[in-house]
């Protein structure tokens, strides 16, 4: 019987030069275009650090020059900075719980529910992502000052408690699980919260966990309807304190003091880039999937 050879992997230098040329050219694409993201971040990092008469120099350095870490204190101390940060992750926190809990059992229903118009009610929350909330935000707004809601956590809350990509997705990765798993917990006894719970969850961990960290981010950077229903200090969120910390200086003020604006806005950013970093394998993963069907 005749052996078969082994083949040793393709290195670099076995590749066409055809391949090759390809190869780098992609390389020196990925490596621009990931320094044209990452520039803004590292612009405000050490705009952050540096003294104010540098910044309105006319001359731009792109290297550090000096570093003012008073600019950090001064940032927190300014305005309530803390309570900014608090309002946030509360608002973040009930928001996200909600939006969740909603959006599994709606995803559920839409990928493995059988009832009357269940994919015309699909098409409406499909469509509801196509419409802005620019569209929306004056009935709305309406609504909640009706309700005694303005300047309060639930007019920042309610309004966006249904996240139709949420849902969209996570049906998505609801039709990839195969029925045979569903009949196979429906004969142990699980009822529908019990399928979801134990069988759906599990298989679908990585769609959830990114769908749930793009939900916090997006919530935790929300700044147009923030902006309209919060009007003080008790329930204003980081994005619009921000904006409050740079408008405490008036005139040229406001510029010099722009490195204490970047410092406030370093500060606000670490969370959602620290949760980044701690969940990123999962966000390519749960696309994947979610594509799949």
């Amino acid at each position: 019987m005749e052996q078969k050879r082994y083949k040793r992997p393709k290195t670099f230098r076995g590749y066409s030069k055809k391949s090759r040329a390809l190869y780098t050219t992609q390389t020196v694409l990925a490596v621009l275009v990931t320094l044209v993201m990452l520039f803004p971040l590292y612009w405000m990092l050490i705009s952050s650090l540096r003294p104010g008469e540098v910044l309105l120099g006319k001359s731009a350095n792109l290297l550090p020059t000096g570093f003012e870490w008073r600019n950090y204190l001064e940032a927190w101390t300014r305005v309530p900075l803390w309570r900014y940060i608090w309002n946030t992750i509360a608002v973040t926190a009930i928001s996200m719980t909600i939006k969740i809990v909603g959006g599994v059992l709606a995803a559920y229903g839409f990928a493995n529910g059988r009832f009357p118009g269940r994919d015309i009610l699909f098409y409406v929350v499909l469509g509801a992502t196509m419409v802005p909330h620019q569209v929306t935000f004056v009935p709305m707004y309406v609504i909640c000052s009706r309700l005694g809601w303005v300047d309060t956590y639930a007019g920042l809350v309610f309004p966006g408690i249904v996240g139709a990509h949420f849902i969209f997705m996570m049906r998505q990765s609801f039709r990839s699980v195969d029925q045979s798993y569903i009949d196979a917990g429906r004969l142990d006894g699980l009822g529908v919260l019990g399928t979801i719970w134990y069988v759906m969850v599990p298989m679908c961990k990585a769609s959830l966990i990114t769908m749930s960290l793009t939900t916090l981010i997006g919530q935790w950077n929300s700044y147009f309807w923030p902006k309209i229903i919060v009007k003080t200090d008790a329930a204003r969120v980081l994005t619009v304190g921000l904006i409050h910390l740079r408008e405490s200086w008036t005139g040229t003020e406001m510029w010099a003091h722009t490195n204490v604006t970047m410092a406030g806005a370093v500060i606000g950013m670490l969370p959602a880039i620290v949760l980044f970093f701690m969940f990123q394998k999962y966000m390519l993963t749960g696309y994947s999937k979610a594509s799949m069907k």
